[in-house]
């Protein structure tokens, strides 16, 4: 067994308490186990003034982690599950899910608004289609403003003026410990978050031995939604590029997933739920991405394409 592991982690403050959280787990179940953060700086932590959608998807929060991965320079990485493309690299594998924090979006303003509440023209600071056809959808008179950054950069930048209010992930928040008094929840029926938020996965070569180590980490339920979810990203072939979302809950062996896939704009958004044994989550996961192509998401897409292309 490894007397070493070096885990792969993004820079940002949240991405490498992330890391530490998993390393300090590790130590604490093995003793005798030597732990190492490796930062690596990745094109998504470059770049970023262009929308993730114009330069390539959140596969760039990633990309250089799973390089390094493969090439044997790290043992692990823990990434946000919401930061993963559908499709991992071949020689890959994500082995372990540990437990879910909570999967909302918190909206953060200056009054401490509710999203009904917020003034016609209120500037919504966000990059992610997911946000931004959610906020359309149910507020078409708001502004929405390109806002990149970390959690620390968006939170600062709205203090700056540049934008009125911003959406941030609940889960980030509180690994954080960043109790904002102007934040508000959304609620995570209406709001759909986004596939896998609040959910870390902890990706490594696939059948290495540092699995063993990890398996204290584990649960079950988390990785009974998270394979369902992914599974719909993967059916739908989404990227940041679409605005999908989803949602699964795990209660008594039976899971429930709820799904929406919506144009950027807001106009057109189409959702469904689907249940059953836990057994069967990527089989949810897969059937109800093919109901919403079905119903009108092919069309959604294609439309989507057409103004990429």
């Amino acid at each position: 067994m490894k007397r070493t592991v070096r885990i792969g982690t993004r820079g940002s403050t949240l991405a490498v308490w992330q890391a530490g959280w998993v390393k300090q787990r590790l130590e604490a179940d093995w003793p005798d186990l030597r732990v190492e953060l490796v930062p690596i700086t990745t094109s998504g932590d470059r770049i970023q003034h262009i929308s993730l959608a114009r330069i390539g998807g959140k596969g760039l929060f990633v990309k250089e982690i799973e390089q390094a991965l493969l090439a044997g320079r790290v043992d692990l990485a823990v990434h946000s599950v919401k930061d993963l493309p559908a499709e991992l690299p071949p020689g890959l594998s994500l082995s372990t899910i540990p437990e879910r924090e909570d999967p909302r979006d918190v909206l953060i303003s200056a009054g401490g608004s509710s999203l009904a509440d917020l003034p016609g023209g209120t500037r919504v600071g966000t990059s992610s289609l997911r946000r931004q056809a959610l906020l359309l959808h149910l507020r078409p008179d708001l502004r929405i403003e390109v806002l990149r950054g970390n959690v620390e950069t968006r939170l600062r930048r709205q203090l700056e003026g540049r934008v009125d209010a911003t959406i941030l992930a609940a889960a980030g928040l509180k690994r954080l410990s960043l109790r904002l008094k102007n934040g508000v929840p959304l609620d995570a029926e209406e709001f759909l978050p986004a596939i896998g938020q609040g959910a870390l996965g902890i990706e490594i070569r696939a059948g290495d031995e540092v699995a063993a180590l990890l398996a204290p980490l584990h649960h079950p339920e988390t990785a009974w939604a998270v394979e369902a979810e992914r599974a719909f990203l993967s059916g739908m072939g989404g990227s940041c590029r679409t605005p999908l979302a989803a949602r699964a809950t795990v209660a008594n062996g039976s899971l429930r997933l709820a799904a929406l896939v919506a144009s950027p704009d807001g106009k057109r958004l189409l959702r469904h739920e689907r249940s059953g044994p836990t057994q069967t989550a990527s089989q949810i996961g897969t059937e109800t991405a093919a109901l919403l192509l079905d119903r009108g998401g092919r069309e959604i897409l294609a439309g989507l394409e057409a103004t990429e292309a």
